[in-house]
């Protein structure tokens, strides 16, 4: 796309709620758990060609605390592909220079979900391109419990103040401490809610909604969306 803003007004963080793999699968007569295969095949992509735009940071919404209320049979699914996933990705991972990281309650995960993640995560510590954020047992009302939490525990222990908390310092006890917040939101399958995802993190992130569902959303689709952030002006609430 020749429309495109310079390389230096990219989003620095892209966050993707990947909507709609269960309506995708359905319209096409196919199981919900074919969805979800085939949205694999889309993060795939998508992972691929941030990594390639030199994109800082891309977070995807892959498992929310919410999801867990699915029929036992999809969550497990979901949990089996997630474990697939990792392995045959990382060789991917390696030679795009991708750095994994996760955010959630990610204790709560099956052991041998966990075991992966903690594998891929740190035989890509070192890496230093796109930082690849998986979203999983995560919801941002969960997330801001957990922060205020860890804040409470370090006032008790003489080590936070009450005018020591400040934004800046309760961003550093939530699950993304360190990573910078989300420039574009972008949602698939066209639903116009944000599910509870980043709600911290997204206060300034511009929005944009297709309504094509996630295994349909191509490369070119991305890049739609990154020259339609060129076009916004970004004031914070200023003038």
């Amino acid at each position: 796309m020749n429309n495109l803003p310079p390389a230096a007004e990219f989003p620095r963080h892209i966050a993707i709620i990947m909507d709609g793999n269960g309506r995708w699968a359905q319209s096409r007569g196919l199981s919900r758990l074919d969805g979800h295969r085939a949205g694999a095949e889309t993060v795939r992509k998508i992972v691929t060609a941030c990594a390639e735009l030199k994109i800082g940071y891309l977070t995807l919404y892959a498992f929310s605390l919410e999801n867990r209320k699915r029929p036992r049979r999809e969550v497990s699914g979901l949990m089996h592909y997630l474990k697939h996933y990792l392995k045959n990705e990382l060789p991917l991972m390696q030679k795009n220079h991708i750095r994994l990281r996760a955010i959630g309650r990610l204790r709560d995960l099956p052991a041998f979900v966990r075991r992966s993640l903690d594998g891929a995560i740190a035989a890509t510590a070192s890496n230093t391109g796109l930082t690849l954020i998986l979203a999983l047992n995560y919801g941002s009302r969960a997330e801001i419990v957990d922060g205020a939490k860890a804040a409470l525990r370090e006032a008790a222990a003489g080590r936070l103040s009450e005018d020591d908390l400040d934004e800046e310092r309760f961003s550093r006890y939530l699950y993304t401490a360190g990573i910078p917040d989300p420039d574009l939101l972008i949602r698939t399958s066209g639903e116009l809610r944000v599910s509870n995802f980043l709600l911290w993190q997204i206060s300034y992130a511009e929005f944009w909604i297709t309504p094509v569902p996630w295994p349909d959303f191509t490369r070119e689709r991305l890049l739609e969306a990154i020259a339609d952030y060129g076009k916004r002006k970004r004031r914070y609430g200023g003038l």
